[in-house]
């Protein structure tokens, strides 16, 4: 396996950063604002990001930190930003989250809440907001990955209790799109499951178009369904790559004495076949007869696509669960996955090798805490014919010529990027029709100029 540690500079990073992630997660909770603690640009630079993915308004207050709050503290400016906020929006929770800015300079954002709840009683009395949850997430703290799952544990850390056992299942939702969180919930409606979903951006980050706009968007999982996590009989966390300092399965087992497993994306045959086998066990139902009959019609696909899947030479590239699933996606398809690469700093991903290595000859590279430069310099080098990943990679495409499959976030060049669904195996379909449609449209473009350079360049 190779290794990153002789590389200390990113030449344009292969990742977002944690105050991001932290956006994402707080949008998948009912009635919610985010509240980023810092310099304008901060908050000024997500929502450009989210409205160009999503292609829905996206509203992030700041609380506008200048020279003087860098110097003497910004606990005014936030105060300020939070009571603007409940008079402009009214919303149920506040999620309020630092910046490089507010972590450099020691900001206690907790107390400095504590502080406004306490200054401010009679104005809230008369308002709807009924928690605020801070969570810290400095740019250089993380990733996007880190920040959204650091999201969710505080707000499953600050809000939920203990009081009566019941027979609700917690899900910790990936950081998937929109229409792959609604997949994800049409399955497990298949089960029969009652479960409570954390974040849930199905509609809030993918509306329905509507006359009546709303200034905060409606769905998300509400305050009270994550207050009643701490009574669940179990956690599932939906990723194989998140590290146990991450996640919130096991602050709820730690807390509430809550069992949890940790089970893949259902990204390609594999991961699919074990999601589904071990919600049918979990809900004591046997699969349906419709899921049944996706996964014939997808094997069938596979058969379909072999001859053309084998010559994939793909580099793979987003946030860590995507990679891990994209892989395997990979190489169950006979394509191989020449390099897999994260931008965060992620020590599970060593376990993609042993996966990979003993299907082909040639020996994988896997990368965490990359950049784009060096995705580049390998794709090159290593004769890479695909490669998938968000719109960052675009460069990568157009200075080697190597077509882009986009997933993942962001994709800024192309329309769509909320309602792409790889996931299951009418997900798994789509994208390997996609995979192998590319390739073809490639190998087909090109392939009387191999040919020329192959056999006939300087023959006379």
């Amino acid at each position: 396996m190779a290794n990153r540690n002789l590389v200390n500079l990113n030449v344009n990073p292969c990742n977002q950063c944690m105050p991001l992630g932290a956006a994402t997660a707080f949008k998948g909770v009912e009635g919610s604002i985010m509240l980023l603690h810092g310099s304008q640009g901060c908050s000024t630079y997500i929502r450009r990001h989210m409205a160009a993915h999503y292609n829905e308004p996206i509203d992030i207050a700041s609380s506008s930190m200048t020279e003087k709050g860098t110097v003497y503290g910004g606990s005014d400016n936030m105060k300020k930003a939070l009571k603007n906020i409940i008079k402009q929006y009214n919303p149920k929770i506040i999620g309020v989250a630092t910046t490089c800015l507010a972590e450099t300079i020691g900001e206690d954002i907790k107390r400095i809440t504590e502080e406004f709840l306490e200054e401010n009683q009679g104005f809230l009395e008369v308002v709807n907001l009924e928690k605020i949850v801070s969570v810290k997430t400095p740019g250089y703290g993380g990733t996007q990955y880190e920040g959204y799952y650091a999201t969710i544990k505080s707000l499953v850390d600050t809000l939920a209790e203990k009081s009566e056992k019941d027979n609700r299942i917690n899900i910790i939702a990936p950081i998937v799109t929109p229409a792959e969180i609604r997949e994800i919930k049409r399955v497990l409606d298949m089960f029969k499951l009652d479960y409570t979903m954390i974040p849930d951006i199905s509609e809030t980050l993918d509306a329905p178009f509507s006359e009546n706009f709303s200034k905060i968007p409606l769905g998300g999982v509400s305050i009270e369904e994550i207050m009643n996590m701490g009574n669940a009989k179990l956690t599932i966390e939906i990723g194989q790559c998140i590290e146990d300092n991450m996640s919130t399965g096991l602050l709820l087992q730690n807390k509430f004495e809550i069992p949890f497993m940790r089970i893949p994306l259902p990204l390609g045959y594999k991961n699919t076949k074990e999601f589904i086998k071990t919600i049918s066990e979990i809900s004591e139902l046997p699969i349906p007869n419709e899921l049944i009959k996706s996964e014939g019609r997808y094997i069938d696909a596979i058969i379909d696509g072999h001859k053309h899947a084998a010559e994939g030479r793909v580099a793979i590239f987003g946030e860590p669960d995507l990679v891990a699933g994209y892989t395997e996606f990979c190489v169950e398809n006979g394509m191989f996955p020449v390099l897999a690469a994260t931008g965060s700093s992620n020590s599970t991903m060593k376990n993609l090798y042993k996966k990979i290595q003993s299907k082909f000859d040639e020996e994988p590279i896997i990368y965490d805490d990359t950049d784009f430069q060096t995705i580049q310099e390998i794709s090159k080098k290593n004769n890479v014919n695909l490669l998938i990943g968000n719109s960052g990679g675009k460069f990568v495409s157009e200075k080697t010529g190597i077509p882009l499959l986009r997933m993942g976030f962001p994709i800024h060049d192309r329309i769509g990027g909320q309602r792409l669904m790889h996931l299951f195996y009418e997900g798994g379909m789509k994208l390997l029709d996609d995979m192998i449609n590319t390739l073809l449209e490639k190998k087909y473009s090109s392939y009387r100029e191999v040919m020329f350079e192959k056999y006939y360049k300087g023959v006379e």
